[in-house]
């Protein structure tokens, strides 16, 4: 019997046209024999214009609903993922080859950690790409690494939410991704390293598309008042899942 990742897609009218190419970086992964790949793209909102960008393959699965943002769209999708794993793919953005099957390798071959992150490259306009300052080095991330470095350095975790890759229990057991009307993504990640060692791989395992409708484009992302707020709430819940203790894998005995 096949053991599943369950990949999740939220979408937006704008950035339907950026799917074949996510699709494309899909089909392109390796898994270990009995492992398969589920696609499940989730529309934030009802239109007319993401349907016909949905590739026609058994694998993948679309579904629409009222809008609220991309959290929103991936929590609802969680409804829908049956996997051991769950695997986030903007719609926007592309897995480099070999992507899957690493994330996967690092947590079937430690069952202490709760999640993976990869390095990550810009992919920029014309097609070129650029990286990052400062990525960590490869290997564990132990817990409150993440909130601490975050905390330091104005609010920018050193890996990229974006490339997450998690147990879909421990996924569930938080309550999906934040209700926030941006970084519901950075919200997650701080909450998993509060409560799981994760991982961070060296190589590069997602293209992030920079283009003019993305989100953290949009002026209304760097809003001061809005920022603020946003920040001390992901702070004030990865700081109280640490307070209680609560852990993941779970004590024994």
């Amino acid at each position: 019997m096949s053991r599943r990742i369950t990949v999740v897609t939220a979408v937006h009218a704008p950035s339907a046209r950026f799917l074949p190419a996510a699709y494309e970086s899909l089909c392109e992964q390796e898994l270990p024999t009995g492992w398969e790949w589920r696609w499940l793209i989730q529309e934030d909102g009802r239109t007319d214009e993401v349907t016909p960008r949905v590739p026609d393959d058994e694998r993948v699965s679309f579904r629409q609903g009222r809008p609220g943002g991309p959290g929103v769209a991936r929590t609802m999708a969680l409804a829908h993922a049956d996997g051991d794993y769950v695997k986030i793919l903007d719609a926007d953005d592309q897995l480099t080859p070999g992507a899957l099957a690493r994330d996967l390798a690092a947590l079937e071959g430690d069952p202490t950690l709760g999640w993976a992150t990869s390095r990550v490259l810009d992919l920029l306009p014309d097609g070129s790409t650029a990286g990052f300052p400062g990525d960590p080095e490869q290997g564990p991330v132990e817990r409150g690494a993440v909130l601490d470095y975050w905390s330091a350095h104005d609010f920018r975790a050193q890996v990229h939410p974006a490339t997450l890759f998690v147990r879909r229990g421990l996924l569930v057991a938080l309550g999906g991704w934040m209700a926030l009307p941006a970084s519901e993504d950075t919200g997650l990640l701080l909450a998993l390293n509060s409560v799981a060692r994760g991982w961070f791989s060296a190589d590069v395992g997602l293209l992030y598309r920079k283009w003019e409708g993305q989100a953290t484009s949009q002026t209304s992302h760097t809003d001061a008042a809005e920022r603020a707020a946003r920040m001390a709430v992901v702070e004030a819940r990865a700081r109280a899942l640490a307070h209680f203790q609560w852990a993941y894998p779970a004590a024994t005995g």
